[in-house]
């Protein structure tokens, strides 16, 4: 009768080991209780692009504190990649993210098979080969794009109600860095967006052919203004612009709208409202995926194309912050939100909808015709709409 309570005792106790390792199998296997994270810049925070995607550091370092050891580089230059990638590599990072557009990242991550490797979209994925550790991800900023133009366009149509301009008056600037898909999709969205308040609206582009120049962003901002730009907005690295803006409305009736941080500290009396990408979204998602060791693709929540990833409203990719109640025309916020709602149901082809026809600036033999609109980011996180409109937009 002993020997059977002993044999009943160890069998209870192998099934009770057998059962809590199946649950910690079930809930907590493989999870890292340790992780290690490297971000790597290519300007510093001091800048709004930089400092938009540091948010996402900083929200890492809020969730997981002490469980996650985070290494940055900051003013990294593209072609100076590889030094501190091998380096974070090397350290044991389980996953680093980049928000420069080297194409040392990927040509790299195959070396560094246990380290995963994120970065904010370059080019155009669609059926790219990749090595399996090498991710990119991007929000859809022609969504935000869009949508700050509707405030542009709202006060716009506040200053003719005014007799402050005329209809023939209606000029939006902007200073842009390059002329790449990506950039030309971000301003003719914000253009589209204006004029779906005032049809009247044209656009002059000034190109700096630089990411990151104060000077020659607000010497480009300077000019269009004295063009006879009511609004000003950017794809460009600095506050440059938004100073240009905040200076000549002494003298000009001139405003801003931002792309990345908000200006309303720099130009409190032009700013109006901004758009960003909130890098964080995926940021957290992946270091989550990492931390349980799952598919980063399988946790993040967004449109998903093979190892590239993009979202809009609909999964809070992309914002609109610090409307200037001061400055902003009245009902510009119920404006917005009409078009946020549209994006947010999945309706995207509309911002690209028009009655123009674009044309490809490397091939003039290469048009579109708008009038059933484009949906961008179908097939790629990264922008791909890179046709100049006809006699409304006038690049410099």
């Amino acid at each position: 009768m002993k020997r059977l309570y002993i044999i009943t005792a160890i069998t209870c106790a192998i099934v009770f080991a057998c059962f809590f390792g199946w649950f910690r199998l079930l809930n907590f296997a493989g999870e890292k209780e340790h992780v290690k994270i490297g971000f790597i810049y290519d300007n510093d925070e001091s800048t709004p692009y930089t400092y938009n995607f540091s948010i996402a550091k900083d929200a890492v370092e809020k969730k997981y504190g002490k469980k996650a050891e985070i290494f940055t580089c900051s003013n990294v230059l593209d072609d100076e990649m590889e030094e501190p990638l091998r380096e974070l590599a090397q350290k044991g990072c389980d996953v680093i993210f980049f928000n420069g557009y080297s194409t040392l990242v990927r040509k790299l991550a195959p070396e560094y098979p246990a380290t995963e490797f994120c970065q904010t979209s370059y080019q155009d994925m669609n059926g790219q080969k990749v090595p399996e550790n090498y991710h990119t991800f991007k929000g859809e900023a022609y969504q935000g794009r869009y949508v700050s133009g509707i405030a542009a366009g709202m006060k716009i149509k506040q200053m003719i109600e005014e007799g402050v301009i005329t209809k023939q008056q209606a000029s939006i600037g902007f200073v842009a860095a390059f002329p790449t898909s990506e950039v030309i999709s971000g301003y003719t969205a914000f253009l589209l967006g204006a004029r779906s308040v005032v049809p009247q609206v044209t656009m002059r582009v000034c190109y700096t052919k630089t990411w990151s120049s104060y000077a020659q962003e607000k010497n480009a901002a300077q000019k269009l203004i004295k063009e006879g730009c009511v609004i000003i907005s950017q794809h460009t690295d600095t506050i440059g612009p938004a100073i240009a803006c905040e200076e000549a409305s002494e003298n000009t009736a001139v405003y801003f709208v931002g792309y990345n941080q908000s200006m309303s500290e720099v130009a409190p009396g032009t700013s109006l409202v901004t758009s960003r990408i909130c890098w964080e979204h995926y940021v957290l998602s992946a270091v989550e995926a990492v931390v349980k060791n799952k598919d980063i693709e399988k946790v993040v929540k967004g449109e998903v194309h093979g190892s590239d990833v993009s979202a809009g409203f609909e999964q809070g990719w992309v914002e609109m912050v610090d409307l200037n109640k001061q400055t902003a025309a009245p009902d510009t916020q119920k404006a917005m939100d009409v078009a946020i709602e549209k994006f947010r149901r999945g309706e995207t082809a509309f911002a690209f909808r028009c009655n123009l026809i674009g044309v490809n600036p490397n091939d003039p033999s290469d048009t579109i015709d708008l009038k059933n609109g484009y949906k961008e980011n179908e097939k790629t996180s990264y922008p791909l709409f890179h046709y100049i409109l006809k006699d409304i937009i006038y690049v410099e």
